[in-house]
This record gives C-alpha cells, sequence and structure tokens, in this order.
C-alpha cells in the first residue's frame, strides 16, 4: 500500500507542471499591476526570464527543470511585488 502511495505521488511530479505554471503567471501579473515594472524592475526580468524558460522547457517535456524554473519565477514576482510595494510606501512620504 505505501509503495503504491509513493509511486503515485512520484507520477503526480512527472507531469506537466501546469499548476506551478499558472502560479508563476499569476504572481508575475500580479506584481505588473502593482508596479513593479517600473518599481522593481531587476525581479520583474528575472521572473518573467525565468517564466519564459520554464515555458520553453514545457515545450520541451523538461518537466522537473519546468517545475523548478516556474516556482523560481513566482520566487521572484513576489519580490518584485514585495519591493514594489515598499518603493511606493516610501515614496509616498
Amino acid at each position: 500500500m505505501l509503495l503504491s502511495l509513493l509511486f503515485l505521488l512520484g507520477a503526480c511530479q512527472s507531469g506537466p507542471p501546469v499548476q506551478e505554471m499558472s502560479d508563476a503567471r499569476m504572481a508575475i501579473a500580479v506584481a505588473r499591476e502593482a508596479g513593479a515594472a517600473q518599481l522593481a524592475p531587476t525581479q520583474m526580468r528575472a521572473a518573467e526570464s525565468l517564466l519564459s524558460s520554464a515555458q520553453r522547457n514545457l515545450s520541451e517535456r523538461a518537466y522537473s527543470q519546468a517545475r523548478n524554473n516556474a516556482i523560481e519565477a513566482k520566487t521572484r514576482a513576489f519580490e518584485a511585488l514585495a519591493n514594489a510595494e515598499s518603493t511606493g510606501n516610501r515614496n509616498l512620504r
């Protein structure tokens, strides 16, 4: 039973990273909406580049690398969002 469960969990990770790609796209969209492209351009470029890499990996069926790049893209987008919000708050003072 345990072996079957482990196999199923492993099989789930080997397919396309649909949720991770969606999460990364959404995080980038939210960061853009918050003005991160202007207020945190370095992090936004990194997030967008990682998402592009993930999309390339996906088309090559390199799902593990696509998953890793999508997760990192989401992380960078959240960093850009946090920096944009921080910069925006400082500019309001």
